[in-house]
Order: structure tokens, then C-alpha cells, then sequence
């Protein structure tokens, strides 16, 4: 089975190859790293970039930088907090707000909502997600039961979108393998290295998806995440915790996968860096 490319202006002779880049980033504040942002799309050129913690209202995003670089884009706010985008120069259609089953949550004593964690977008013909899975916070938190119960919905409602060409990328605040974390005693990461959440998140596997990273950056310790204290990054203590899961379909015209680690470095960096995959898509009759 190929991956369609049906955006307009991707129609052409069935079989024509369409390659596509697509990046997951959590860049801790889009206005404060807008800059940032448009200078990695225009060195790296990325048709799609998945955006996390955006950390704005859509009316106080960064629009107009973005739309000058050549990008559209869709983007979720609800405060400071949380906030995620989709900024594409391939289209984009079928915004979605959200997915169906994502579980609300609220502090004790106040009514739970649901946070801005997901957005959805067809760019370029690939359904694609942004996703901002919940920290956890403590083992013993209310905030660690809801980052399981959003994992689960997330790939119970995701098993929907497998058919089709979709890219669920985002900051899913786990480390899957041992190796994906400096240090497994480290007490700031308790909830995002228990077997459970492990569990849950490999839910997104049995529901058809590739991991795009583990495909082709099989290498031990290579991290897409340090904290800004205690000179996490020059020591290379680190987190792989931003991931990019193609449905197996898709995954099968993914051509390379790359975590850009110069994007941690210099002033005013992110504390994650920036996951890209490409793929090389194919026309079909029905484009």
C-alpha cells in the first residue's frame, strides 16, 4: 500500500515521487523563538513543522513572522501553558481542534478542561498531529493518572487514523528504552520512565504505527531533550522524549529520520530540539 500525496498542487502522473519533510519540535515559547523557528525552516527546509508548547493565545501567536517565511498556520492556545501548531508551506485543510476521547483535566476543586494538547491538520495530503502529551509530575500526582489516560485515548483514537498516510508527532514526555535517558534514578524524570507509561505509550505501535526515529537513529543516548540547569547539555545528560510515529504505510516511504542537536545550542535555545523525517510520497489516480 503507497501513501497518497492529494493536495492540489501535488496532482501529476500517477506513481510521480513527492518528497515531504516533516519536523516535531517543542520550542518552549513560539514568541520567544519565533526567530529561531524561521531560521531553522529556512536552513533545514521543512515543509511541515509540528510545533509544541507554544505558550500563547492563537491572537498573541507569532503569525505574520511565519506567513512571511512562506507557512500557514493552525494553532491551539488556551493561556502560558501548554499551546501547540502546525506551520506548513504544503497546504493546510481540516484543521482539528483536539482528538475524539481527549480526557480533560483539572486541578482539585476546579472544573477539568481539555487542555490544548493535540491539533490536527491535512497538509500536503498527510493527516498530521501535533501532540504535547502531560509531564506527570510525581508518580503520586493526579497529573501522572491523566498523562496515562491521555496516552491510552491517543492511541485508541489514532487506531482510526492508520489507514491513511498520518504523522503523529510531538513532545511525548517518555523515554521508551533505558537508553533513552541519562540516568533512570533521575528523580525530575520518575514519570516518564515507569513501566507503565512505557506501556502506554507502545500502544501506538500495536495501533499501527512506526516510530520514525528508532528506525534510523538506532544509536544509544542520543537525546532530544536537556534541562536548562546543571549543565544537562555539555554533559550530555539528556532525555529522547520527542518522537515522530508514521503509520506503517507511510513509515514504509520514509527515506531518513535526523534530531538536530545544534538547535540546543546558542543563546535563547529551546531545552528540546527539532526530530525531521523525510519521505518520498507517490501521486496516485485519484490526486
Amino acid at each position: 500500500m503507497s501513501a497518497v500525496a492529494t493536495a492540489p498542487g501535488y496532482a501529476g502522473r500517477a506513481g510521480t515521487v513527492v518528497p515531504m519533510r516533516i519536523a516535531t519540535w517543542n520550542v518552549n515559547s513560539l514568541r520567544a523563538r519565533v526567530d529561531r523557528v524561521v531560521e531553522f525552516l529556512e536552513r533545514s527546509h521543512v515543509d511541515v513543522l509540528l510545533i509544541q508548547e507554544t505558550k500563547c493565545k492563537p491572537e498573541q501567536a507569532p503569525l505574520a513572522t511565519l506567513e512571511a517565511a512562506g507557512y500557514e498556520v493552525a494553532t491551539h492556545g488556551l493561556n502560558q501553558w501548554n499551546g501547540v501548531a502546525i506551520a506548513s508551506r504544503v497546504g493546510l485543510a481540516d484543521v482539528r481542534i483536539g482528538f475524539e476521547g481527549q480526557p480533560a483535566f483539572g486541578k482539585p476543586g476546579q472544573d477539568a478542561v481539555v487542555e490544548a494538547r493535540a491539533l490536527g491538520a491535512l497538509c500536503g495530503g498527510v493527516d498530521v498531529w501535533s501532540v504535547y502529551v502531560p509531564n506527570g509530575r510525581g508518580i503520586d500526582d493526579p497529573h501522572y493518572a491523566y498523562k496515562r489516560t491521555f496516552l491510552q485515548a491517543l492511541a485508541g483514537t489514532a487506531a482510526g487514523w492508520a489507514s491513511r498516510p498520518t504523522v503523529i508527532g510531538g513532545d511525548f514526555n517518555v523515554a521508551p528504552l533505558a537508553t533513552d535517558i541519562w540516568n533512570e534514578d533521575d528523580p525530575e524524570a520518575a514519570t516518564h520512565v515507569t513501566a507503565e507509561v512505557r506501556h502506554d505509550l507502545d500502544l501506538l505501535a500495536h495501533a499501527g504505527y512506526e516510530e520514525l526515529s528508532r528506525t534510523f537513529i538506532p544509536d544509544e543516548r542520543t537525546y532530544t531533550f536537556w534541562d536548562y540547569k546543571q549543565l544537562r547539555f555539555p554533559r550530555n545528560e539528556g532525555l529522547r522524549i520527542d518522537f515522530l510515529y508514521a503509520s506503517r504505510a507511510l513509515a514504509s516511504l520514509a527515506t531518513a529520520c535526523e534530531i538536530d542537536r545544534n538547535e540546543r545550542k546558542g543563546t535563547g535555545a529551546s531545552d528540546h530540539v527539532p526530530v525531521i523525517a523525510d519521505f518520498d510520497l507517490v501521486v496516485s489516480d485519484f490526486s
